[in-house]
């Protein structure tokens, strides 16, 4: 009886966390797919096509702009690189579109405060410079174009419909933000589901579990260094990427590990074992182990920098929630509960829409309303 009942608080747990932040993880990708149906890709391949400041400034907008689904990013990734985006660019545009986007900043926020919302976006950018500067310094145009020809024999990436200049206001237009918010949430409700999940159950474990695998009462810069080189190892052993790994995030928060460590773990979602072997599988074996490594080194440097930054600034939160309050904050009728509703409703609306059949959608789009 007793693992019954764990088993049965955990999933409990899962549920309490879930609906925390369902009107989030809505709302999330609602803007996510507005922006892809309604932002021209168009151009996409000759804009990224360099390795200067303006194809990482573009690539790094664009990305943000675009899904949060970590294999999807990948894949739009490849395809950009496939079209003539050059390999910083699209690397730029992968790492946007899982770190600064909308719905992981929502999440984050709801989950463990603005602080770290602000501090994901900013060590992002941190983040995305470095992987940056570093393959355009090892990775010449000679193997940048060997990797394209290998990407370009891979299978094809995940492709998220646009409005193709339909007006805004009409039903086609609103058709394709359904359309990549339904396959937003098929890429990745695997994800999402197994991160709370995992934190559900992670939140019935000992603190001396935590305390065992990250230093967390020693303090200062052994702590620091300890806690950001192996956030990102048990995010990667985790299997959990994007959005799904914030309630790990939090709970692995509420058990004592540093800022820095919460935010270098957060930005483990594009080293998990799966796009690693997607990785070699588009790029070849050389290039996706250096692209590994590069992604390992900038992800702990930022982590570092935005520590720093915030620990100089007073930013870094001084109460921490204990674990089971971040797993058990219950159910009642409040602000969650209604905006639940509400965005369950709006889910409920781009589900059917989603599933119109195409001429009815155009038929609106030619006479749209007014």
């Amino acid at each position: 009886m007793h693992v019954v009942d764990q088993i049965g608080q955990g999933l409990w747990n899962a549920f309490q966390m879930a609906w925390e932040v369902w009107w989030a993880l809505v709302l999330g990708f609602l803007l996510s797919g507005i922006v892809q149906a309604w932002v021209p890709r168009t151009q996409m391949a000759r804009a990224l096509g360099g390795r200067g400041p303006r194809s990482l400034a573009l690539a790094t907008g664009l990305g943000a702009a675009s899904s949060s689904c970590s294999y999807a990013a990948v894949a739009i990734a490849k395809s950009a690189f496939q079209k003539g985006a050059s390999f910083p660019a699209a690397m730029a545009f992968q790492f946007a579109s899982t770190n600064l986007v909308f719905e992981i900043g929502i999440v984050i926020w709801v989950f463990i405060g603005w602080q770290f919302t602000a501090a994901e976006f900013a060590g992002g950018l941190i983040l995305i410079v470095l992987v940056w500067i570093a393959i355009v310094l090892l990775v010449p145009r000679r193997e940048e174009e060997q990797a394209r020809r290998h990407a370009l024999a891979a299978d094809t990436g995940h492709a998220h419909p646009s409005a193709g200049g339909s007006p805004w206001r009409s039903l086609a237009a609103w058709r394709n933000v359904a359309l990549n918010f339904r396959h937003d949430w098929k890429m990745l409700w695997k994800e999402i589901v197994g991160g709370f999940l995992i934190a559900g159950f992670v939140a019935l474990l000992p603190l001396r579990v935590f305390n065992d695998l990250f230093l967390t009462h020693t303090g200062g810069a052994g702590q620091l260094l300890e806690n950001v080189l192996v956030g990102p190892v048990v995010a990667v052993l985790s299997f959990v990427c994007s959005v799904g790994n914030v309630p790990l995030a939090a709970v692995l928060w509420a058990g004592g590990i540093s800022f820095g460590g919460v935010i270098a773990f957060i930005y483990a979602d594009l080293i998990i074992v799966p796009l690693v072997v997607v990785y070699a599988r588009y790029y070849g074996v050389r290039v996706a182990a250096l692209l590994v490594a590069v992604m390992f080194g900038a992800m702990v440097a930022a982590a570092l920098a935005v520590d720093g930054i915030f620990s100089w600034a007073g930013l870094i939160p001084t109460h921490r929630p204990s674990v089971d309050s971040i797993a058990s904050r219950g159910i009642s009728w409040n602000y969650t509960t209604a905006l639940n509703i509400v965005f369950s409703v709006v889910a409920g609306v781009l589900a059917w829409l989603s599933r119109r059949p195409r001429g009815a959608a155009a038929e609106a789009a030619a006479h749209p309303a007014h």
